[in-house]
C-alpha cells in the first residue's frame, strides 16, 4: 500500500458514526449538554456539528423523545444555538427548558447558501437524522419519537424534511414563520442565493425547494405558527401550506398571531413565552 495512504488513514479524524461523544456538562435541573458533536463529514466542507441537550437520566426511564431543531437566518447565516432573538436572554435558555421537560434536543448546523446550494442543507438534515437514529442507544433517545422544529429558513427546511418521501417517519413537524413557496422571488433574494439562480430561471428546482409544492399524503402532523403582520415572510405562506396539507388529509394546526412581525417582533414577552409553551405542549402530545 502507498505509505502516503497509510498516513492519511492514520491521521484522519474518526468518522462521526463511530467517533466518541464529547464530554458532558451538567446544567440546572440535571440537563446534560454535549456541544460540537460531529454528525457528518462532507468532503471539501467544514465538519457539520450539532449540540445535544439531554434530560436528566433516571433509572427505569424510557428513552427520551427527540426534537431536531433547525435555526433560521435566510439560509445565509445563523447559529445552531439560536432559536431567535426574542429568546436569546432566557435563563434557562429554550433548549434547556425543552430538555428539563423531558425531551432531548439536537440543534444542528447545516451548510449555508454561501457554502453550498440547495438541496445541500436538506441533505444535511437527513444526515443529522440518520446519525441521531444510529447513535440513539448511547444518547438514550427514542428514534421512533422524533419531531423536527425550525424557525424561518429553518422552518422551511423542517417542513421539507417532513415531506421527504425517503425520510424516516417523524411524529410531527413545527414551522415558525417559514416560507413555503420559493418560486416567486427575484434575483438577489435569499431564495435566489439558496438556489443559485433566480427562481424563474430554475423553476423545477424552485418547486423542489417549496414545501407547498411537495405536499403529499402520509406526511406527519404539522404545526404552523406565523405572525399576521410578518413583513419578511408573509403569513400567507403558512396559510397556503396549511390549506395544501389539509387537502391531502394531513393533520395540521395553524396559529396566526395578530400584531406579530417576523421572529415574533411586536409580541410581549409573555406572548412569546406562551407561543413557546404551547408549541412544546403540541410536541409532547405527539411524542408522549
Amino acid at each position: 500500500m502507498n505509505p502516503d495512504n497509510d498516513l492519511r488513514t492514520l491521521i484522519a479524524a474518526p468518522h462521526p458514526d463511530e467517533a466518541p461523544l464529547p464530554p458532558t456538562a451538567v446544567l440546572a435541573d440535571g440537563v446534560r449538554l454535549l456541544r460540537g458533536v460531529p454528525y457528518a463529514d462532507v468532503p471539501g466542507a467544514r465538519p457539520l456539528e450539532l449540540d445535544l441537550w439531554l434530560p436528566e437520566p433516571r433509572p427505569g426511564r424510557s428513552p427520551a423523545p427527540l426534537v431536531l431543531f433547525v435555526h433560521g437566518g435566510a439560509w445565509r447565516r445563523g447559529r445552531r444555538e439560536d432559536m431567535g432573538y426574542r429568546m436569546r436572554r432566557w435563563e434557562p435558555g429554550p433548549f434547556a427548558r425543552i430538555a428539563a421537560a423531558g425531551l432531548a434536543v439536537a440543534s444542528v448546523d447545516y451548510r449555508l447558501s454561501g457554502e453550498a446550494l440547495f438541496p445541500a442543507p436538506l441533505e444535511d438534515l437527513r444526515s443529522a437524522l440518520r446519525w441521531l437514529v444510529r447513535r440513539s442507544p448511547e444518547l438514550a433517545t427514542d428514534p421512533e419519537r422524533v419531531v423536527v422544529w425550525g424557525e424561518s429558513a429553518g422552518g422551511h427546511l423542517s417542513a421539507l424534511l417532513a415531506l421527504s418521501p425517503g425520510a424516516p417517519r417523524l411524529k410531527g413537524a413545527v414551522a415558525w414563520y417559514a416560507p413555503s413557496d420559493l418560486t416567486r422571488q427575484g434575483p438577489g433574494s435569499p431564495e435566489a442565493l439558496l438556489l443559485g439562480a433566480p427562481p424563474a430561471d430554475v423553476p423545477d428546482l424552485a418547486r423542489q425547494a417549496s414545501p407547498e409544492a411537495q405536499v403529499r399524503p402520509g406526511a406527519p402532523p404539522f404545526l404552523l405558527a406565523h405572525g399576521e403582520d410578518d413583513s419578511m415572510v408573509a403569513c400567507d405562506h403558512s396559510r397556503r401550506l396549511a390549506a395544501r396539507l389539509g387537502e391531502v388529509g394531513t393533520a395540521v394546526e395553524l396559529w396566526t398571531l395578530p400584531g406579530a412581525d417576523h421572529v415574533w417582533h411586536g409580541l410581549s414577552d409573555a406572548q412569546v413565552d406562551d407561543v413557546f409553551t404551547r408549541t412544546l405542549r403540541w410536541i409532547r402530545q405527539r411524542t408522549g
